[in-house]
């Protein structure tokens, strides 16, 4: 399971170490102990996630472990089901929308204070859990401040800094790096056979981040969204381009939610119908869908909105670090500093750039499209949002 780390030697190192540790404890034997609390943090891409699972398959594993702290060994019954997500002393959690409520934090507290199925451990792997609300952070807190004895909670942020300061200085922080472009692209190469000039391409594009890599290297579509984001700059003649640029970029961010959604959206409606009856024979049950069904139903609404709005906003984001990184590149090449471009397929187009206009410019720019990220993120309307970048990035002195 550890294998599916790129470039993460030193976590892996203390992982594996406390894993054993913890396997020791559990044989009754002299083990250090266990440190119930964890806090992966690292920048998007870096495998926060998969290294709170594949630490999850070392507590859970059934292998034989060893002096070297080898457990998680990824073939045993305890890892498969670690890996495809059944393990029943295992609970994953991904917040769908903008946030995680407190309603759904103690449910979740109340779920991890059960007793392992199989004698080990209780294992919460919270995913994205900067997502908590305020409320639900103290409740969070307490769970954490006094776990069941044999209950493990691992919690993902992309910085300490993102969870309030009682919940991480409970915790034990396992800090990941964002992987070198060469061991991403060399992973992209040796599983999944990607061309090793695709694979370098992608792997820089993706400035890290292995699972953006892997779609740009096998998903046309994904390129060729990318090219379109990454052609605004040079686009901007006047200001109906750059209203036009917006709404593109606002359009494609919605239709990227409805195709993440809309099948999943309509199979959850389903679902819940049929639980409260419906297309069910008998007397008086339509009437139950009605008065028990109905608050379910615009329960469920609110949450497929929010994660329609997490998506769409996830999105555009990315276009946006994209756009960064583009200016970065122009900023590099306006210093003569000798480093390899994010975007060295369009070199091209960031030498003229550079060529046509200051460092004082770019460096404006690049402000633009990181105020359009905090208003984006402060649930400013996204047209409006984008389209004031936009405009920003075509007016040289406009700020």
């Amino acid at each position: 399971m550890f294998a599916d780390l790129v470039g993460q030697d030193q976590a892996i190192g203390v992982l594996r170490r406390a894993a054993a540790a913890a396997a020791e404890t559990v044989a009754g034997g002299r083990g250090t102990g266990m440190t119930h609390a964890w806090l992966f943090t690292g920048p998007p891409g870096s495998g926060r996630s998969s290294a709170a699972r594949a630490f999850a398959a070392a507590l859970l594993c059934d292998g034989p472990g060893g002096p070297a702290g080898d457990r998680g060994c990824g073939h045993c019954e305890a890892c498969h089901l670690v890996g495809v997500g059944s393990h029943p002393d295992l609970t994953r959690v991904r917040p769908e929308g903008l946030s995680y409520s407190v309603r759904q934090t103690r449910d979740l507290v109340l779920k991890a204070a059960g007793a392992p199925t199989l004698g080990k451990w209780r294992i919460v792997l919270f995913e994205d859990a900067d997502r908590v609300t305020e409320a639900a952070a103290n409740a969070l807190l307490k769970a954490i401040e006094e776990p069941p004895a044999r209950t493990v909670w691992l919690l993902c942020a992309p910085s300490p800094d993102d969870m309030i300061i009682t919940i991480r200085s409970r915790c034990r922080v396992v800090t990941l790096r964002t992987p070198p472009t060469e061991a991403v692209a060399r992973t992209l190469t040796e599983r999944d056979g990607v061309p090793p000039d695709m694979a370098l391409l992608a792997a820089r594009a993706a400035q890290g981040h292995i699972g953006r890599a892997r779609r740009l290297a096998l998903d046309e579509d994904v390129r060729r969204r990318r090219a379109d984001v990454l052609s605004i700059p040079g686009s901007l003649g006047g200001v109906g381009d750059c209203v036009a640029a917006a709404e593109r970029l606002v359009k494609t961010s919605a239709e990227d939610a409805d195709a993440a959604t809309a099948e999943l959206n309509e199979t959850e409606t389903a679902e819940l119908r049929k639980v409260y009856g419906e297309g069910s024979s008998g007397r008086g049950l339509n009437r139950g869908l009605v008065r028990g069904g109905a608050g379910a139903l615009k329960e469920l609404e609110t949450l497929q909105k929010s994660r329609a709005t997490r998506i769409k906003r996830d999105s555009l984001d990315l276009a946006l670090l994209d756009l960064t990184a583009f200016y970065r590149d122009v900023l590099a090449v306006q210093f003569g500093a000798g480093v390899e471009l994010t975007n060295e397929d369009r070199r091209r187009e960031i030498e003229a750039l550079a060529r046509g206009s200051s460092p004082e410019d770019t460096l404006r720019r690049t402000r633009a499209v990181m105020r359009c990220r905090e208003r984006l993120a402060a649930n400013v309307n996204p047209q409006i949002a984008v389209e004031a970048m936009t405009l920003a990035l075509r007016s040289p002195g406009v700020g």
